[in-house]
């Protein structure tokens, strides 16, 4: 049984959030966001990069294979609404 963290989460963990969160304040990042935040796209995004992901389809797909794992991996909303 895994004990430990998963490699996407400590990958999370390395990376400042406090700028990502000041860049997004500076923009207004969240100005009509209802479910999907900045941050939650930003990790999907870089969840897409690190395992090859080309297209919108097959990123959706990907998470949606792991959507039981997606809280643990360092996603922030436990569940994330994917069409």
């Amino acid at each position: 049984m895994h004990t430990g963290k998963f490699v996407f989460a400590q990958v999370l963990d390395y990376l400042p959030m406090q700028n990502l969160c000041r860049y997004i304040d500076c923009y207004y990042g969240h100005h009509g966001v209802k479910r999907f935040s900045c941050q939650d796209q930003f990790e999907s995004m870089a969840f897409a990069q690190l395992t090859g992901r080309v297209s919108l389809r097959a990123i959706a797909v990907c998470l949606a294979a792991h959507s039981k794992k997606l809280f643990r991996m360092g996603f922030g909303a436990p569940s994330i609404a994917i069409p």
